[in-house]
């Protein structure tokens, strides 16, 4: 499905009210513009950080606390 928004004065764009309940867009939130290739994607920053999350996440290969930080740090500190 396509859906058609206007660009006007001062580079405003007005979301359809389908897409913004759709991707649970309100008023005030904050949103980001990423261009992949051609194209332009825009995502909630919530969404932006969830992803981010996720990525991080997926390259911690064992759980690591900071408190297992704190340890690793302070035998580091002890060798020197």
């Amino acid at each position: 499905m396509s859906y058609h928004a206007k660009l006007i004065k001062g580079g405003k764009i007005v979301i359809p009210a389908e897409l913004r309940r759709e991707f649970g867009f309100e008023e005030g939130d904050n949103l980001v513009f990423e261009k992949e290739g051609d194209r332009l994607v825009l995502k909630s920053e919530k969404q932006v950080l969830m992803e981010i999350r996720a990525n991080v996440k997926a390259l911690i290969k064992t759980p690591f606390t900071v408190d297992d930080f704190i340890a690793e740090k302070r035998a580091e500190a002890e060798r020197e």
